[in-house]
Order: structure tokens, then sequence, then C-alpha cells
């Protein structure tokens, strides 16, 4: 396993999240959660460092479970196949949960199973552009 490629793509990934995560949360979701405001902690109380800390160990963890499953493919391929398997994997294990659990609307779940799909498809190509293994790819 090339650790540094994994660290670079780790990073890579980070920061496509930190555009697209505003952009999908603050700008397409919006109304959304504009109707489920009385859910959430208030933007004062919101703890953004730990979120985004988190975000980064999460991209560090995804990018080690890509290189340890790697089989060889063309990376952007394989490793969107690989991200939107995470992404159902998320959705089905928390969104499901957060549904269950929250006071939210279907069309809200809805949405958020969508876009956990969509982003780590996203994340996964990024990744999968990246990394490469000891003697680059075949």
């Amino acid at each position: 396993m090339n650790f540094g490629r994994v660290a670079a793509a780790a990073l890579a990934g980070w920061v496509v999240y930190l555009g697209l995560s505003p952009l999908v949360n603050n700008v397409l979701l919006a109304d959304l959660y504009a109707q489920h405001a009385r859910v959430f902690r208030p933007q004062g109380e919101m703890h953004l460092a730990f979120g985004l800390g988190g975000a980064l160990l999460g991209f560090f963890v995804f990018a080690y479970a890509y290189a340890k499953g790697y089989e060889g493919g063309a990376g952007a391929i394989e490793g969107l196949r690989f991200g939107v398997v995470v992404g159902l994997l998320l959705a089905t294990f928390s969104v499901a949960w957060n549904y269950v659990v929250l006071p939210v609307s279907g069309a809200l779940a809805a949405a958020w199973i969508v876009d956990v799909i969509v982003e780590m498809a996203i994340y996964g190509a990024v990744v999968g552009l990246i990394y490469k293994p000891h003697g680059g790819r075949k």
C-alpha cells in the first residue's frame, strides 16, 4: 500500500468536501433544513471544528479502505463504484436511523439518502484519481 498516496487522496477528498458539502447543505437543501429548524442546534451552538475534524479523519479511513480494496481498475471508475458502496452503507446504517429517531420528513430523509450516495460517489472518484499503488496503475 502506498501510504503517501492514501494521505494525498484523503486530503484531496476532504478539500472537495469543504466545497461540496456547504453547497449541498446551505444551498440545495436549505429549504428542507429551514422547514426542520427545530430539529437542529442553533448556528451558534454547532461544533464546526469537531465536524470538520471528524470528516478529515473519515477521509483518511475512506482512502485507506479504498486502497485496501483496490482491484487495479481505472481510478475514477473504481473510486466511483467504491463511493457508491460506501454511500449505500451510510444510507442504510446512518440515514435510515436518523429518520427513525429524528422528527424529520420523508422528503428530508430521501434527500439525505440521495445526497450521501452522490457525495460518496464523487469523493470516491476523487480518491480513485489520486490513489496509486506502488508502481502506479496497471
